[in-house]
């Protein structure tokens, strides 16, 4: 028999394997973003995420120092290790490696394998062995230079600190956190301010044309703010704010002000209808109900909608890009990483990666200070 009260449900694993596999999902990108920003570039370009506790094949190149060479039987010699020699000695600190594979041109890297002869133009011979010395042989005198060495080598798993140095020491990265909170704390407490008195109204107040506001409310949630940006910039210049801090904070409380009252007005509604008749029966007026008992009462779905609107503004891009000027006193920090960090690093990962988990630090710090209040917030008005 099922459906009895206090039964649990035949599906609950379902339920319990659907749940385990979405945050798998959302997990397993957060942690690679996480281990790549203590990779090395070259590791990161060479190998995933998944392999930085292993050994990592990478190709290098170095040259054969001609000023080494001597003459063994009529021909010139030089010898030596690859691993020491200056162009990859930062790579292996030891002076030691494990070659597997070298070439003469940069196309096959690994085209011989260690302790093999290879040829090169002009009569001379190159040996790599797996340990990294070499030797090479030529009929006439090197030049300046000595014949080009490529080679593949087992590099061991490197994690460094250095990409987080690099964003934290980037030059106005201090002052792009100011102004991403200078942003982001106002465009948050403002249409918190406008929309609880909008949604108190539109719960509890009789007046004509509620249920068009409301529809008209639930209508915008599904506009894009794409359609608005050029628009409202043309107003801002109009009316003198131009691209400013006032302007990008009326532009994130009018793209935020749907989903406040939205939701708000549902948690409101949901209150019991007693203590307001009560308070109203004892003489409250409306703003006195309103900042004595409904504003307290509706602290969880405020909390929500803030973690909502402080996540978007943090991290918000198109917005600042639009409504702040492109001057380095003004950036954000989404926009310093942009044209700083991705437009002078674009293949560097590390980099990013580190970057985004800066950029991150404080919505995180947000969400885990509110997060209790998410779910009540969300789940307001929905029963009664």
């Amino acid at each position: 028999m099922s459906g009895v009260a206090g039964e649990k449900a035949r599906l609950t694993w379902a339920v319990h394997v659907t749940v385990l596999a979405l945050v798998v999902i959302w997990l397993v990108p957060t942690i690679g973003l996480l281990v790549s920003s203590f990779r090395e570039r070259d590791q990161i370009s060479a190998t995933g995420w998944w392999r930085a506790p292993f050994s990592v094949e990478q190709a290098y190149r170095t040259s054969a120092p001609a000023a080494a060479a001597t003459e063994e039987d009529g021909r010139f010699v030089i010898t030596g290790n690859v691993f020491r020699t200056d162009e990859v000695k930062a790579d292996f600190p030891g002076g030691e490696g494990h070659i597997t594979g070298f070439g003469t041109t940069g196309r096959a890297p690994k085209e011989f394998p260690p302790g093999a002869v290879a040829d090169l133009r002009g009569g001379g011979t190159l040996t790599v062995a797996e340990d990294g010395t070499f030797r090479v042989t030529a009929p006439e005198a090197f030049d300046r230079r000595g014949p080009r060495i490529y080679f593949e080598a087992r590099t061991p798993p490197a994690f460094t600190m250095s990409n987080y140095s690099q964003v934290l020491g980037a030059d106005g990265m201090d002052r792009a956190f100011i102004n991403t909170l200078t942003v982001t704390i106002p465009a948050t407490v403002i249409p918190i301010l406008i929309a609880a008195f909008a949604a108190y109204a539109l719960a509890w107040m009789d007046f004509p044309g509620r249920g068009l506001l409301i529809a008209a409310v639930v209508g915008l949630l599904v506009v894009p703010l794409q359609l608005a940006l050029v628009p409202l910039l043309t107003l801002h210049y109009r009316v003198g704010i131009g691209q400013s801090f006032l302007g990008i904070w009326l532009a994130h409380t009018g793209f935020g002000l749907p989903l406040a009252v939205y939701l708000l007005r549902n948690y409101m509604a949901g209150l019991p209808r007693d203590i307001i008749e009560c308070a109203k029966v004892d003489g409250a007026t409306d703003f006195q109900i309103f900042t004595r008992i409904v504003l307290p009462l509706s602290f969880p779905a405020l909390a929500s909608f803030a973690i909502f609107q402080f996540l978007w503004v943090w991290n918000d891009l198109l917005v600042a890009k639009v409504f702040l000027p492109s001057t380095t006193e003004a950036k954000v920090m989404t926009v310093k990483i942009v044209d700083d960090l991705l437009g002078s690093r674009g293949g560097d990962w590390g980099i990013l990666a580190a970057a985004a988990f800066v950029s991150m630090a404080v919505p995180l710090v947000v969400f885990f200070t509110l997060q209790r209040y998410l779910v009540r917030g969300l789940l307001a008005g929905s029963v009664k």
